[in-house]
């Protein structure tokens, strides 16, 4: 697998260069998400679940204890 190098940074991990932000590259058909700290480490999904992964952080249901 090759290593994207389209990068965005996040908005918000601030200005500059630090070493502590989210980095992501969107392919034709994946994700890319890393740590700027850490840029070998990559994850690669699919937009799904990652729109899966943001529905439940912004209602909350992320770390909540399942009943």
């Amino acid at each position: 697998m090759s290593t994207p190098d389209n990068w965005q940074k996040s908005s918000y991990s601030g200005p500059g260069d630090g070493d502590s932000c989210v980095e992501l590259a969107a392919g034709p058909t994946t994700l890319h998400l890393r740590e700027s700290d850490a840029p070998d480490t990559v994850l690669t999904t699919g937009p799904a679940p990652v729109g899966h992964l943001l529905r439940a952080i912004r209602s909350g249901t992320v770390g909540a204890p399942r009943t």
